[in-house]
């Protein structure tokens, strides 16, 4: 496999990974718990990674070209998106000592972000289209382990991103409270529109 494919891939893998959306709201939040930060997107990678290897199996493929599989995949992500938004608008977290203490068990943040980027229908139809066209049908290496490198070095950028932005929400909120609640309040909102603009795409 051409390394030219490999930067070419990781282009525009960076651009999908820097524009905000659910992960990143998912990445604040765990910020303002401080030590959260680093299971929260431990999950957020698996489910990615999951992804990956979906799309590498062909398993993607099959879900895509099956109308009532993909529906409910949407509509499954979407509901667990409204969900979190919702908690996320009507909860809106401050970042202070007691939420450091009181952060939950780390199991439980990386079970919810494995679910916000795992059951993210954005993420599966963004692999699904985009991994394939930057596989070589010549190459030694197979289609699926070409699909499985690839998404491994969007994991590795995702990791380095969404690390940058969990940490150092934390540190800019800190000492602002207000600021806190606001960023919490937006990103509880990203993910609600971003699960009401999947639901009408399949109603309307």
């Amino acid at each position: 496999m051409e390394l030219s494919l490999f930067v070419a891939f990781w282009a525009v893998s960076v651009l999908f990974i820097i524009t905000p959306g659910a992960d990143w709201a998912y990445a604040i939040s765990a910020g303002m718990h401080g030590r959260a930060v680093l299971p929260a997107v431990t999950g957020l990678l698996c489910g990615h990674f999951i992804v990956t290897i979906v799309v590498a199996a062909g398993i993607g493929a099959l879900v895509a070209g099956t109308p009532a599989a993909l529906t409910v995949l949407i509509v499954a992500g979407a509901g667990y998106l409204l969900w979190l938004g919702i908690n996320m608008t009507r909860h809106p977290c401050v970042p202070t000592a007691s939420n450091e203490r009181e952060i939950g068990s780390r199991s439980q943040w990386v079970i919810k972000g494995l679910c916000v980027s795992g059951l993210n229908p954005k993420v599966f139809l963004l692999f699904l289209a985009l991994l394939p066209q930057f596989t070589d049908p010549t190459a030694a290496w197979p289609i699926p382990v070409q699909i499985i490198a690839l998404g491994l070095l969007h994991i590795l950028s995702c990791s380095i991103v969404y690390l940058i932005v969990g940490y150092s929400s934390r540190a800019v909120l800190k000492t602002r409270p207000q600021a806190a609640h606001i960023v919490s309040r937006v990103s509880g909102a990203v993910m609600i529109i971003i699960a009401v603009v999947l639901l009408a795409e399949q109603f309307i």
